[in-house]
């Protein structure tokens, strides 16, 4: 009996675990829910420190994000990322910023309609 108890509470416990630990591709609506919400922390005059925080706040949304948005986040991530390095390479911070700059215009389709 005591064994059968241990067996069941391991199988509950695994099965606990592993429900707790997949993750649900969200819908683009909830995706551009998402984004917005942490864009909105955006200041006008964006410290490195500002960057990092929205950086920080979008961060999880990548890997759930809907099929359309994961390259619009992904974009909006990496040029955060290399924005708030403290000596950031300004080639690759040019090649960023075009991909942030369509990613912006891919989220006003996809999320203001």
């Amino acid at each position: 009996m005591k064994k059968l108890t241990t067996v069941l509470i391991a199988a509950g416990l695994i099965a606990s675990a592993s429900a707790c630990s997949a993750q649900q591709q969200l819908t683009t609506a909830e995706t551009c829910d998402r984004v917005g919400v942490a864009a909105a922390g955006i200041p006008q005059n964006a410290s490195k420190t500002a960057t990092i925080r929205v950086a920080n706040a979008i961060r999880p949304i990548e890997p759930v994000a809907s099929t359309d948005m994961k390259p619009v986040v992904t974009a909006i991530l990496e040029f955060l990322d290399e924005q708030a390095k403290e000596t950031p390479d300004e080639a690759k911070l040019g090649e960023l910023g075009a991909a942030y700059q369509e990613a912006g215009t891919k989220y006003g389709e996809l999320c203001r309609g």
